[in-house]
């Protein structure tokens, strides 16, 4: 099974602290669909026949696409590859695109899945984050989809912020666990170097991130979510049994994926390729019959230390048997011994021929992963 991407890079204007390739405009907005279509034919052999298990709308904000550019776009993917009639198709959405009106349109398309930035049900919060909705709009947004009939729904929160209290973040995973969704998305608030945020924090003029407390933030949610039957069934995702998101584990699991539009990446197992992170450059697609992707060939070591990053960061854990069945037994006898002293330490435990971060172990996810590295 594959997935397909799709990179939307319009928004309203930009989160404070967001760090992806996106514009605060709509201009070329009907022109950038036109060449989505045609790069969808330019990269028609990359998945050379694969079933196509789940394709993403990310971005930016694919909710600023009209139903109909959705739609077109959809039919030109199942005319193009081979997409399951099951597939699982997410449209990440902000708050205030999402009026009744065009929900009930967007249920009509062969989207079954929402992904909604909610970030947080607190204005001041969403004040420091530079988000258009307010606190009320996304509480009723969530039961406009609802009725909808969208019962394939995630939001995201986010942790850390800095106007945001332990007890803020409690009120926000009760509002969270009240609302009946299945998945939830919540990650740290991370300060990326040429954000907004980096900049007017650098400057004074923002209060900066306090590590210590978006950790507390982490302990608390993985608590109270395990408490009330959620899966932690990756760092930053929880779920209900039977509703982890098919893309994203498609990620972590290795598996083969096409990525479509500006700065978007796309991986077979041996290689990954991006395009240009740049609109203007993207759209002369329009004048060329071929496309030309920075290109990187994996060496075994990188394919090494990428299994074991997402591999550690999942429910799966890291597999003793498949590093073998890859890599040979060399890779595995050295990762069995590097592990030793995290299990020593209690940030990881041994299940069989499998290796997993404990609850303590997945507050230093990255740094045990990079230590594991060859």
């Amino acid at each position: 099974m594959a997935g397909i991407y799709l990179h939307i890079p319009f928004c309203k204007q930009k989160c404070h602290y967001c760090n992806f390739f996106s514009l605060a405009s709509v201009k070329r907005k009907d022109e950038f669909v036109k060449i989505l279509m045609k790069e969808i034919d330019l990269q028609r052999d990359y998945l050379q026949g694969e079933t196509v298990s789940t394709i993403y709308f990310g971005g930016g904000t694919p909710s600023l696409l009209s139903v109909e550019a959705l739609q077109a776009l959809l039919e030109k993917l199942t005319q193009t590859f081979v997409v399951s009639p099951e597939a699982e198709i997410t449209l990440e959405a902000n708050p205030d695109d999402l009026d009744p009106a065009y929900l009930a349109r967007l249920r009509q398309t062969a989207i079954n899945r929402l992904s909604i930035g909610i970030q947080s049900f607190h204005d001041p919060d969403l004040e420091y984050l530079n988000r258009v909705h307010t606190a009320g709009h996304a509480q009723k947004v969530i039961k406009h989809a609802q009725n909808a009939g969208f019962n394939k729904l995630t939001i995201d929160l986010i942790y850390g912020i800095p106007t945001l209290s332990n007890s803020g973040w409690i009120d926000n995973i009760n509002n969270f666990l009240q609302m009946g969704i299945n998945h939830l998305s919540a990650y740290a608030l991370t300060v990326e170097p040429k954000t907004a945020l980096y900049t007017r924090i650098e400057k004074g003029l923002m209060t900066p991130v306090d590590e210590m407390q978006a950790a507390e933030h982490f302990e608390i949610l993985m608590e109270m979510m395990e408490a009330h039957g959620f899966i932690h069934y990756e760092i930053s995702n929880f779920a209900k049994p039977g509703h982890y998101s098919q893309h994203n584990s498609l990620y972590w699991l290795g598996g083969h994926y096409l990525g479509l539009g500006p700065s978007a990446h796309s991986y077979n197992g041996l290689s990954r390729q991006w395009n240009v992170s740049n609109l203007g450059q993207y759209l002369q697609l329009d004048t060329i019959s071929k496309l030309e992707p920075e290109n990187e060939v994996l060496t075994v070591e990188q394919r090494f230390n990428e299994y074991v990053m997402t591999s550690l960061r999942t429910v799966w854990g890291c597999d003793l048997e498949h590093i073998m069945n890859i890599f040979g037994s060399k890779w595995a006898d050295e990762l069995a011994r590097n592990v030793k002293k995290f299990i020593e330490r209690g940030h990881m435990y041994r299940k069989n021929e499998r290796f997993f971060l404990t609850t303590k172990g997945k507050l230093f996810a990255d740094g045990i992963a990079s230590e594991l590295f060859v």
